[in-house]
This record gives structure tokens, C-alpha cells and sequence, in this order.
């Protein structure tokens, strides 16, 4: 997606949850580029010893970190060993996250503390240290979804959290502007990935095929590439001048509402490539 060739070369990046899914493929693409990654995990050490080795093979330095972010010391024990490794830091990527999906009802006090824990005091913790480690400028984003501005089933807990957490992003993006530092969030909707296959499991959700892509203009699951490439435009010099904002990522599904496209019928149905006589693929991770 880049423009700038190896716009990363001497970069280094701490990711974290990047063992698998969005910042594992974020972690692979910043090394494509020139960078170096710190690759944070929490239990799957195997994946990201092979996030590793993939970094040094397209000619990067990396380390795996296990660091558990929602553990203080644990975050703190990441960063020392950022500065250990490379003495610095340019692009800090908050994307580990983690919550209960649970009716407000029935959500108890832990899943309470560590929805917050996890999303959003981690991020804050995390972003102080990594300014830290930023001593000419670099760039933080970190990782949100549409539940923090739309509501929908079982998704208050992270969804309320997520939100806060983009309001952190405004905040820190205007403190931290002098320093040469821009903060943003990339809000995902549905995406193709572990988390959503989950999600889609909990007893009663509607049906993800059946039921929910179809509603979404794009009419299909984005992919954890699609979201790391608008991840990494956010760290590339050509977007120097975008600060404190959230880009959306969700094929149009945040801004439809009942009625919906997908359920009218005769004159008002919307044509479809099929219809044009169009088979090409309607996505692609290339």
C-alpha cells in the first residue's frame, strides 16, 4: 500500500497481540518495508516466534515479548525490553484487546475490571511509555470496532470500552502533537478473524452468513489485510497531516439503518454484479 519505498527502513514498531490475525499481518507488511518489530504475545509463543522469523527473512530485526496487557508490570516489562533491544521506538500499534459478551445485565464486576484493564488502560499505559521511546515524533493507533458507535447485541462491555478509547485518541493527539507524534484509531467492522468467528459463536447471535452480511453494503467480512493496510497508511509519511481521528473500516455497514437496502424488493432493489454479468472475485488480499 505504500508509496514510499521502505518507508519504514530503521523503523521500529511494538505491535501488540501480534502472534496472529491484523498485527501479525501488520508486523510482516512493516518489514516488507524496511522495519523492525517488537512482537508482543500473551500465550501463543509458537505463533510468534514464526511472526519472528517472518520479520528476519524479509530483512527486519525482531523480538517476541510475553506480556500480558492487563498487567502494569507486564507492559512495563515490554517496553524495557523495546528500549533493551533498539533503543527506541517509532510506531506504537495498540492492538491486543479482550472482553465478555454478555447482556448488561449479566456482566459481574470482573468482567467489568478487565474489560477496562485490557482495552483501555493498557492503551494509556502502553502510549505513555511508548512516547517515552519517541524522541523524533513517530506515530501511535491503535485499534477499535463499530460497537463503539453503534450499539448491538452482547457488545456493551468492549464496545463502551472502545469508545472511551477513541476519546483517549483526540486527547492524546493534542498533547502529544508538539512532540511530532500523531495518534489515531482505525475502527474495524466485520472482520474476517478469530475474534469475529468467536463473537458469531455466542448462543442466540443471528446468523453471520444468513442474516448479517448480507445487510452490510459490501455485503461480505473485511479481512484482517484490509484492516492492517489502513493501519499502515496511518504510519506511512503520507498521512502526516491526519491526527486524532478514527478511520472507519466496515464496507458501509455504519452508516445504513433499517429499512435496509437488502430487504427491498422490485424497482428499489440495488443491482448486483451478478446482474452486470460481473464474476470477478469481490474481494481480494492481494
Amino acid at each position: 500500500m505504500a508509496t514510499d519505498a521502505r518507508y519504514a527502513a530503521d523503523k521500529v514498531a511494538l505491535i501488540t497481540g501480534s502472534s496472529r490475525g491484523i498485527g501479525r499481518t501488520l508486523a510482516l507488511s512493516l518489514a516488507d518495508q524496511g522495519g523492525s518489530v517488537v512482537v508482543n504475545y500473551k500465550v501463543n509463543e509458537d505463533l510468534a516466534d514464526e511472526v519472528v522469523a517472518g520479520v528476519r527473512e524479509r530483512g527486519g530485526r525482531a523480538i517476541a515479548v510475553q506480556a500480558d496487557m492487563e498487567s502494569p508490570e507486564d507492559i512495563d516489562r515490554l517496553f524495557d525490553a523495546a528500549r533493551e533491544e533498539f533503543g527506541k521506538l517509532d510506531y506504537f500499534v495498540d492492538n491486543a484487546a479482550a472482553s465478555s459478551f454478555k447482556l448488561i445485565k449479566d456482566l459481574k464486576l470482573h468482567h467489568l475490571d478487565r474489560s477496562y484493564a485490557m482495552n483501555i488502560r493498557s492503551f494509556v499505559l502502553g502510549a505513555q511509555r511508548a512516547v517515552d521511546l519517541m524522541s523524533d515524533g513517530g506515530r501511535i493507533v491503535t485499534l477499535s470496532s463499530y460497537g463503539s458507535i453503534r450499539a448491538y447485541p452482547t457488545y456493551a462491555n468492549l464496545g463502551a470500552a472502545k469508545a472511551a478509547v477513541e476519546a483517549w485518541v483526540r486527547y492524546m493527539a493534542i498533547e502529544w502533537a508538539p512532540l511530532g507524534i500523531n495518534v489515531n484509531a482505525v475502527n474495524g467492522g466485520i472482520i474476517e478473524s478469530d475474534s469475529s468467528a468467536y463473537f458469531y459463536e455466542v448462543e442466540g447471535m443471528p446468523d453471520l452468513h444468513r442474516d448479517v452480511l448480507p445487510k452490510i453494503p459490501k455485503a461480505r467480512q473485511g479481512s484482517v489485510k484490509e484492516v492492517a493496510d489502513c493501519v499502515e497508511f496511518l504510519l506511512e509519511p503520507r498521512s502526516e497531516y491526519v491526527t486524532g481521528q478514527s478511520l472507519v473500516v466496515d464496507g458501509g455497514l455504519s452508516i445504513i439503518s433499517p429499512p435496509f437496502f437488502s430487504d427491498a424488493t422490485g424497482p428499489l432493489r440495488l443491482p448486483t454484479r451478478e446482474d452486470a454479468g460481473d464474476t470477478a472475485p469481490a474481494a481480494s488480499d492481494g
